[in-house]
């Protein structure tokens, strides 16, 4: 009798709380969807952290063709190019 009477009063509650049957709303399938989805991004951000403290930054010189070494840091990229290339400074350059 006692689980009746408690039955009965969620009953009641229920039917209280005014239900607008127009209102759609994700439910447990849109929480379950999106915890999912939550999960994958943290672990491929997990991944993604992993392999970039697995990157070496360090840069080793470049070989121009003719087997000189080409300044990569320090040096303006036309620089560079122009290292690289072999090409000659202008007179006014040296």
């Amino acid at each position: 009798m006692h689980d009746m009477d408690a039955t009965h009063a969620v009953t009641h509650m229920v039917t209280l709380a005014e239900v607008n049957e127009n209102k759609v709303t994700p439910g447990l399938l849109g929480f379950v969807v999106f915890a999912v989805l939550a999960l994958g991004v943290w672990l491929l951000m997990k991944s993604m952290h992993r392999h970039m403290g697995r990157v070496d930054f360090t840069e080793e010189p470049a070989k121009a063709p003719g087997g000189k070494a080409v300044a990569a840091r320090g040096t303006a990229p036309a620089q560079r190019t122009a290292e690289a290339t072999g090409a000659r400074k202008a007179p006014s350059d040296q």
